[in-house]
């Protein structure tokens, strides 16, 4: 029981601050707009959040434990790329409802808005998403039994996966399909264009 209140407040925590994110904006947002809203003292937020930062990315930070976690748990008879994008779709029906346990989809599509549009935020978004690189590349090189200092083939996909991922994030956040299926077609149509832009031919357009 105690736990389940536990986690009632921190989702109503995560909810009404990326509401008020959305609606007022990030930077325009405080601490204490958020607790009073939920009716809880600062106190009490600072409990399950360090900063207004950490609870801007929690659903995000979520989303990339997910996924980590499902590549650290991929078969190692999988290939490199064919963990990274078998753990990405085992994950799709799991991301979806993450979210939606805690925020409507148009608000986590608006938060992602507003991560790309507020310096702060987005240069946090960076940070983490190095951070979140050089775990999946000590992954994927352990995997291998490869040494990423001196072979740099983990490096160089996670980049490529990354950015991909990254760029197909962007074309939905600028769609009017905000569901999470939105998402997955068009992350998957990205990721199946990887093999053609690194051809040399580009005369057979997709």
């Amino acid at each position: 029981m105690r736990e389940r209140k536990k986690q009632r407040t921190r989702d109503a925590l995560i909810r009404v601050a990326h509401e008020l994110f959305v609606s007022k904006g990030y930077d325009e947002t405080t601490v204490d707009e958020i607790t009073d809203a939920v009716d809880v003292s600062q106190r009490t937020f600072f409990r399950y959040f360090a900063s207004k930062e950490a609870v801007a990315f929690a659903l995000q930070e979520e989303i990339e434990s997910r996924f980590y976690e499902a590549v650290v748990a991929r078969p190692p008879h999988e290939s490199p790329m064919r963990a990274l994008r078998n753990a990405l779709d085992a994950n799709w029906a799991g991301i979806g409802d993450a979210i939606q346990e805690v925020v409507p989809i148009s608000v986590h599509m608006r938060m992602w808005q507003i991560i790309e549009t507020t310096p702060s935020l987005l240069a946090v978004h960076m940070r983490r998403s190095t951070e979140l690189e050089d775990r999946l590349v000590a992954v994927l090189a352990a995997r291998e039994g490869l040494d990423p200092r001196e072979d740099l083939r983990p490096r160089v996909l996670v980049a490529l996966f990354h950015g991909v991922m990254r760029a197909a994030g962007r074309q939905w956040g600028t769609g009017e399909d905000i569901t999470v299926a939105g998402q997955q077609e068009v992350v998957e149509r990205c990721l199946d264009l990887m093999g053609p832009v690194l051809s040399d031919d580009w005369s057979s357009h997709t």
